[in-house]
């Protein structure tokens, strides 16, 4: 059974360091960092998500979207259809749709009480269409908004990135002449030196209340932003090169919002000296305290 859903909006702000990490790499460019047209650094909202996926999966949450090498103990899926398909609830409210006796609508609200992800950022399922006539009804996919938005992350100022040419020990595979290096020990690796970023994001109240996202689950969101680089260590990540500084919680009285989230948003101020220390504050709005949390 789904608990009460959200009842107040929500916006959100997470302020991070990167130093010498590469912390999203473009595969259109080499796997270079993210940056913008004017030399500020990027972190996609995909990869962002991800990282949420992650933590909330590690948290013990139920989520749809794993990845390969982060896949819940147990779970054998590896893709996205065998894992819907083997979910006992939803493949017999499958079955009761093509009998005609439950809707998209039901589908979507137990996708949506099953897994966490679909219930806060949305989910789309793609059905086949089936080669008899009467199957037609699963060439329709069923699309759920999710309540849960968050946007790129910015640098405040440009980023310098460092690349280097690295090489590997030993070769690939073994060619007729063992002693020589192959072409594929040769390499780059690439990081941004230093780099305080800026994401921000809200939960919808309306959307909540159509996905069952309740207050539990925006703690959980909560906290999931406030350690969102434990145990996403890489060897393009190294532990400690990127560290949560401060998550701005912002809780509206209504559930309409007190203030625009563009409004709310700007109202953050985040600096950095020369020395690396990052200051966050934020200007005041009538009725609207954010909660400042210190990262992990």
């Amino acid at each position: 059974m789904m608990m009460e859903s959200l009842k107040k909006k929500i916006d959100f702000a997470l302020v991070f360091t990167v130093k010498n990490a590469n912390p999203n790499g473009d595969p259109l460019d080499g796997n270079r960092p993210r940056t913008t047209y004017k030399g500020l650094g990027e972190v996609s909202d995909v990869c962002l998500k991800r990282k949420l996926r992650n933590r909330l999966l590690d948290e013990g949450q139920n989520i749809f979207v794993q990845s390969d090498e982060r896949r819940r103990e147990g779970d054998i899926f590896r893709s996205l259809k065998d894992r819907a398909d083997n979910e006992p609830v939803l493949a017999a409210c499958m079955k009761d749709m093509k009998a005609g006796k439950k809707t998209r609508e039901d589908y979507a609200r137990l996708a949506c009480e099953t897994w966490y992800d679909v219930r806060a950022f949305g989910q789309v399922f793609a059905f086949k269409k089936g080669k008899k006539e009467e199957e037609e009804s699963d060439a329709v996919s069923i699309g759920i908004r999710g309540p849960v938005s968050i946007q790129p992350a910015f640098s405040i100022d440009p980023v310098n990135v460092t690349s280097s040419q690295i090489t590997k020990s030993v070769n690939l595979e073994t060619g007729k002449d063992p002693d020589k290096k192959g072409p594929d020990t040769m390499g780059m690796k690439h990081r941004v030196d230093f780099g305080v970023y800026v994401t921000y994001g809200a939960v919808n109240v309306q959307l909540a209340d159509k996905t069952g996202f309740s207050e539990e689950d925006g703690e959980a969101l909560k906290e999931a932003l406030r350690t969102l680089f434990c145990n996403d260590e890489t060897s393009a990540r190294p532990a400690g090169s990127m560290e949560v500084v401060k998550l701005i919680w912002w809780e509206h009285n209504c559930a309409n919002g007190q203030y625009s989230s563009a409004k709310v948003h700007r109202t953050l101020q985040v600096s950095c000296d020369a020395q690396g220390r990052v200051s966050v504050s934020t200007e005041d709005l009538e009725g609207l305290v954010p909660e400042v949390l210190d990262g992990e």
